[in-house]
């Protein structure tokens, strides 16, 4: 069976273009998503962030899943500490019972965002997403957390779709699987290896009415061209917009002309060599090598892959590169 393929679709906003036309152009790639036959497409929850139009991924998958029919549509995550878990369920359930089967909600516990939108959200503290989780599966269920309120999500009568932890140092790892939860790994951006973290899951995982079995989501910065040659021109939007955001700076993804003549010094050029390392960037034969190569690696039960390019037509073109390949 063919290694089962993702998309997180961060909605990247492009140097040039309004931001507007980012959020409109999602439900292209999830269309192609459905076509080519990826098991499932989720949308980031960042703030503040110009390179990034993704602030309301419940929004992106209700108008995405409204333009597909077999898709999985699902957020990479929601970060909890932004919001109620009340307001959460409420907002899960209310898809789940749109388009049941077909909604899967990724959680996370990072602020997603610029310096600053932790308090411009009110947002709850990190080190609470323990208490927040177990709060918002009470009241999915109809209980509450130890508060005797009475208050649970509506709409009744429907369950929470399939919740994912997600992670980007193994923190959440071993929860995930004490919780009977799918655990994905954000190696796109992490530095930290993804082995021990997965293989923790693994070890921690208790059986649950969405997951029988443990399973484990890597998360991969992926570009996909006819040549590698091309592949790597392309690629240099992500290398810039990454270093970019190193150095606090978050402008829209610059175009590969402006990134193939930007003045690297030392210190990036030798951050970027880092970044590379965990990248993966070819042709379609190369790029299979290596997703194989890693999925052994971290025992991997799919790849979601990450793939934010100046130009649509050719991030669209990735994404097909990598599913023929990967179907083989």
């Amino acid at each position: 069976m063919p290694l089962p393929l993702s998309i997180l679709d961060l909605a990247p906003v492009v140097d040039g273009t309004p931001a507007a036309v980012s959020i409109r152009r999602t439900v292209d790639l999830a269309r192609l998503a459905e076509r080519l036959g990826f098991r499932r497409l989720w949308y980031a929850e960042h703030h503040a962030m110009p390179s990034v139009a993704s602030s309301a991924p419940e929004l992106l998958i209700a108008h995405s899943a409204a333009a597909t029919t077999t898709l999985r549509l699902g957020s990479g995550g929601i970060m909890l500490p932004n919001h109620a878990p009340l307001r959460v369920a409420e907002m899960f359930q209310t898809l789940e019972a749109l388009y049941p089967g077909r909604i899967d909600l990724g959680l996370g516990r990072a602020p997603g965002g610029v310096p600053g939108v932790t308090r411009a959200l009110r947002a709850g503290r990190g080190e609470l997403f323990p208490q927040m989780f177990d709060e918002l599966m009470a009241r999915s269920r109809g209980g509450t957390a130890g508060d005797p309120d009475g208050v649970h999500a509506e709409p009744g009568g429907v369950a929470l779709p399939p919740v994912w932890l997600l992670g980007s140092s193994g923190a959440s790892a071993r929860m995930a699987g004490e919780a009977g939860s799918g655990y994905g790994f954000a190696a796109h951006f992490s530095p930290a290896p993804a082995a021990p973290a997965m293989l923790a899951y693994r070890e921690a995982f208790r059986p649950s009415e969405h997951f029988k079995t443990p399973h484990a989501i890597l998360g991969v910065a992926v570009v996909c061209a006819d040549s590698e040659d091309l592949a790597r021109e392309r690629a240099s939007t992500m290398e810039l917009a990454w270093l970019r955001i190193q150095s606090g700076r978050f402008l829209p993804l610059p175009s590969p002309a402006e990134a193939l003549t930007y003045p690297y010094n030392a210190y990036e050029q030798a951050a970027l060599r880092e970044w590379r390392a965990r990248t993966v960037v070819g042709t379609p034969a190369q790029v299979r090598e290596r997703l194989l190569a890693l999925a052994g690696e971290t025992r991997a039960d799919e790849i979601m892959i990450v793939c934010n390019l100046h130009n649509h037509a050719a991030r669209l073109r990735s994404h097909e590169l990598v599913a023929e390949a990967m179907a083989r």
